[in-house]
């Protein structure tokens, strides 16, 4: 098993964890070497095992709990593996399969982990598995069901990669059908059916005139986005379509609720039947919550929007105020050219160190 050197310098650590394979459900290796570390060098924290999950946390008494949430599996490997370094000092620049997404946030929160012992706030660590597939397997979904407890606090810090910018909460997403049926014909006799696909001209139109909204929240700007992402029908090249059907993906600010997310697109799309396929509620950026405010304030008062989905919106829906906090790009995630600076991790690292007082 992987030894891992939590007091290391973060930037080591990251590049221990990014050679430890940890594709989606294929986490128990890298699980079993970052539980192992915690017992073995955080003896402060009290530290269990859920799956392939690795939870530790203070019992300080203090009258604020954070919690810094990593996820521990990658995507597929695309000859992106074992590390490769380059350069020297906060110059140096890591390649490779999760060190942008989310390896390097690991890195941070481990070292945390085992460094600051008497923290100005109790601090819970969770080391989760499956974030980069679909929800229904990912690793804080079943620890709510059945270790919730473990999840309460009075803000989350999720270590996605955000270019070492506080990125408070994030938007929501909504994917909607709209379904077209008209009567098949021989495309010879074409009067004589009724062509679906011709059919969703109207809803393209309206799609194609559509004004996304803008909107300040806590003095943060979120862009709202609605677009058609698929469209499918069609029998064969001498048929007359009977159905076609038209996917749109809406990306809404997180000051509506997903109720009011289905309306506006009811709006849009009067006179039209909508089916809603995948919904994922936006997260608040709580900016005003006190242990926000303090994590804004020891970043030096930095702060963006989050854009994107991600699994602040998990602990938002537990009355959380939630941000991400990481090093790295994230347009790199996902991607073969994988890769992060040092200078970012041990920012991120510095931020959160004085953040939590030691």
């Amino acid at each position: 098993m992987t030894t891992l050197d939590l007091h290391a310098d973060p930037v080591d650590l990251t590049a221990a964890l990014v050679d430890v394979q940890s594709v989606s459900g294929q986490e128990a290796a890298l699980a079993d070497a970052v539980q192992a570390a915690l017992l073995a060098q955080a003896g402060h924290l009290e530290v269990v095992r859920n799956g392939d999950a690795v939870l530790a946390r203070t019992n300080l008494g203090r009258p604020s709990r954070v919690v810094l949430a990593g996820h521990l599996d990658t995507v597929p490997v695309n000859e992106n593996l074992p590390v490769r370094r380059e350069g020297s000092g906060d110059d140096e620049v890591l390649h490779g399969l999760g060190t942008v997404d989310m390896k390097g946030g690991d890195a941070v929160f481990l070292h945390l982990a085992a460094t600051v012992t008497e923290p100005r706030h109790d601090v819970t660590f969770v080391f989760y598995d499956n974030e980069e597939v679909e929800a229904v397997r990912n690793g804080l979904g079943r620890i709510e069901r059945e270790m919730p407890e473990w999840l309460a606090g009075d803000l989350a810090i999720v270590g996605e990669p955000s270019n070492a910018v506080i990125e408070a909460g994030c938007q929501g997403t909504m994917r909607v059908e709209l379904r077209q049926t008209g009567k098949r014909a021989h495309t010879a006799r074409a009067w004589m059916g009724v062509n679906a696909i011709h059919a969703l001209g109207e809803p393209l139109r309206r799609l194609e005139a559509y004004e996304a909204r803008v909107v300040d929240i806590d003095g943060l700007t979120y862009r709202e986005g609605l677009q058609a992402v698929r469209i499918s029908g069609g029998v064969a090249g001498n048929v007359v379509p009977d159905e076609a059907v038209l996917a749109v993906n809406f990306r809404f600010a997180p000051d509506r609720s997903p109720e009011q997310a289905e309306k506006h697109l009811g709006e849009v799309f009067d006179g039209y039947e909508l089916s809603v396929v995948d919904l994922s509620p936006g997260a608040l950026p709580g900016l005003t919550a006190p242990a926000t405010a303090e994590l804004v304030q020891a970043a030096g008062g930095a702060v963006a929007a989050k854009l994107g989905w991600t699994d602040v919106a998990r602990f938002a829906a537990l009355g959380m105020a939630a941000v991400n906090f990481g090093p790295g790009n994230p347009t790199l995630a996902h991607t073969r050219e994988e890769h992060v600076a040092a200078r970012e991790i041990r920012q991120v690292t510095r931020v959160l160190r004085d953040f939590l007082g030691q």
